[in-house]
């Protein structure tokens, strides 16, 4: 399909007097990573919830495959939304289902897999996040990072060409960080999933900009020592509303704008 997966033109979005989105523009292309920076309270969250159809904007347009979804009620949304995915970073599983339940959910709400299909599938998505040991388990009984990887698991099972995370790896360790990234490439290189990833976390986003998934490895190497070019990754900063700062990871991290050095500080 030709054109950007996701592209925002002048989207501004007010709660009461306050505005939380001021013509905020970006266009980012299928396969693509986009890291969403800002400190608290300049509108991340709330543009991955437009991009998602959940928040309307008051003005702009929202195009998801070329198509703009502003307009679309509820009913034309549901093909979109099954083509893209949501980890928040609570993880929000359904605390009453087991972890097989859980990443089942979607598929039965939706009558997407029959009965003999459904368990290979959940299996499957399981397998992929490491995570199948815990198929019988309760989410109570998982660490957070177990958490936020069966909610990755829950959300890839209808395989969505987008996937949106909000602060993936925040409140987590070290390791389980790694773990995290590494799934993020692993859809990236492997599926060729378009990404919008909010985060806190530079040296997430720096991991990512610099490694590849390895399939031998099943981890992440830099790009230098692995085949295949280095991933298109942008970058793009709110901030009060706006959009302060994008370009790629040169001009990021290059950038002379007082703001910027001191959030890279």
């Amino acid at each position: 399909m030709p054109g950007p997966a996701i592209e925002l033109r002048n989207v501004s979005l007010s709660f009461d007097a306050k505005r939380v989105l001021n013509n905020v523009s970006f266009a980012l292309g299928r396969g693509e990573t986009l890291f969403l920076l800002g400190v608290t309270g300049s509108g991340k969250s709330v543009l991955l919830k437009v991009m998602l159809g959940l928040l309307k904007p008051d003005d702009g347009q929202v195009l998801i495959d070329g198509q703009d979804v502003v307009p679309f009620s509820e009913e034309q949304l549901q093909p979109v939304r099954r083509r893209m995915g949501i980890v928040f970073q609570e993880g929000a599983l359904f605390d009453s289902l087991s972890v097989f339940e859980n990443v089942a959910y979607r598929l039965r709400e939706e009558h997407l897999a029959d009965d003999a299909s459904l368990e290979q599938q959940v299996r499957e998505v399981l397998r992929f996040v490491e995570m199948e040991a815990a198929i019988e388990k309760s989410p109570s009984e998982l660490s957070g990072g177990m958490r936020r990887r069966v909610a990755i698991a829950r959300t890839i099972i209808s395989n969505p060409a987008i996937m949106l995370y909000d602060s993936p790896t925040g409140g987590l360790d070290p390791v389980t960080c790694l773990t995290i990234n590494v799934l993020i490439a692993k859809m990236r290189d492997l599926q060729h999933v378009t990404s919008v990833v909010v985060t806190q976390r530079l040296q997430d986003a720096y991991e990512l900009v610099n490694s590849v998934y390895s399939q031998e490895k099943q981890t992440l190497v830099p790009v230098n020592g692995a085949s295949g070019s280095r991933p298109v990754t942008r970058f793009l900063m709110l901030r009060d509303a706006e959009v302060y700062f994008q370009g790629n990871e040169q001009e990021f991290t290059h950038s002379t704008d007082a703001y910027v050095q001191k959030f890279l500080a």
